[in-house]
């Protein structure tokens, strides 16, 4: 399955804007900058090293794989919260197959094909991307797009073969997401230009889809799992909030409706955070409703020092810390989900 682009945050997000390296002037601790560049550029991170040359770090770049995590987590979520999953050898490297279709292959095709049709925005917002900084040419972009799109299609296939699906649930996935990530970018549906709809398709690909992947692939994908999934994506949506904040300028001179461009930046962190807190308290009480007490106390438990960060971090300053808060918070949000896949895998 594949999604529209990740929050670049993490686990996950994007590093705070330094100055660029513009030569090779020995300097005191110029080489730790550097190393800390290029690291930013393997990652697909802001900040990164615009010398590369290297046409296959470019193309990494390109696929950010600072987003793959958290679909590589919402498969191990899948696989918990399907009850089936053992460890052995079989499972550990189908689990992995799983993996490396939600992330590398078809992670790393929603992140192309929206750097692809966010190279006018990106050149205002992050000139340093590897299309607008002309890195790389729009042929070889075209042609990376579909190797990981058909590459994914048929790891997923291969993973129904293995599931001994009737119907190939994995694959249905994959197209489905990739589709949800086409029209998120591309012209003349963008779904990323009106900011509730971009944002909760954000939300529910990177928590819903990589769970439901995992989950057939062990077990059942049930109704329940889908609805309480779709609920707990509403807290992805707060997420995918926070990484528009970034975004403001570029977003305004192109007409993109983000939250903040729509209703100011601190109403729109106001939305952010009560839709990340509200959520994880509504999947709680649905644990509880299935009399898994204690699974719920620690994930109440997890929401407080998001709280926490929230206050400190964000809302006081959300342009100037939303980086900040994302790589304290967001920790405590991921592991809330697995708790809930235990969960849920221990009440089956």
């Amino acid at each position: 399955m594949s999604n529209p682009p990740a929050p670049e945050s993490n686990p996950i997000d994007t590093a705070p804007d330094e100055a660029q390296p513009t030569d090779n002037t020995p300097t005191p601790g110029k080489p730790k900058e550097n190393r800390s560049a290029k690291t930013r550029q393997m990652l697909g991170m802001k900040g990164a090293d615009v010398r590369e040359t290297s046409i296959w770090k470019i193309r990494l770049q390109l696929m950010k794989p600072i987003t793959w995590i958290p679909l590589i987590w919402g498969v191990v979520c899948g696989a918990a919260a399907s009850g089936n999953y053992q460890w052995k050898l079989e499972h550990v490297l189908i689990a992995a197959a799983c993996m490396l279709m939600s992330g590398p292959l078809l992670a790393g095709y929603t992140q192309t094909i929206n750097d692809f049709y966010d190279r006018d925005l990106d050149a205002i917002n992050e000139p340093y991307r590897p299309i607008p900084s002309g890195a790389i040419s729009v042929p070889q972009v075209v042609a990376q797009i579909w190797i990981l799109l058909l590459g994914g299609i048929g790891v997923a296939y291969a993973l129904d073969w293995w599931a001994g699906h009737e119907f190939p649930t994995i694959t249905a996935l994959a197209i489905g997401g990739s589709f949800l990530s086409y029209i998120y970018s591309a012209p003349p549906l963008k779904l990323k230009k009106n900011g509730w709809l971009g944002n909760y398709a954000l939300g529910s690909s990177y928590i819903a889809l990589p769970w439901w992947a995992g989950q057939a692939l062990f077990g059942e994908l049930n109704t329940t799992i889908i609805v309480v999934t779709l609920v707990y994506s509403m807290a992805g949506l707060g997420i995918a909030i926070v990484n528009d904040f970034k975004s403001v300028e570029g977003d305004e001179q192109l007409g993109l409706k983000s939250l903040p461009v729509m209703f100011g930046v601190t109403a729109a962190a106001w939305i952010c955070v009560l839709t990340i807190d509200l959520f994880q308290f509504a999947i709680a009480g649905y644990l509880m409703s299935i009399h898994q007490n204690l699974y719920a106390a620690i994930l109440i438990l997890l929401v407080i020092p998001q709280i926490t960060f929230q206050d400190m971090y964000f809302l006081r300053d959300p342009l100037e810390n939303d980086v900040k808060y994302q790589a304290s918070a967001q920790p405590f949000l991921v592991i809330g989900m697995l708790v809930t896949a235990l969960a849920i895998g221990h009440a089956v």
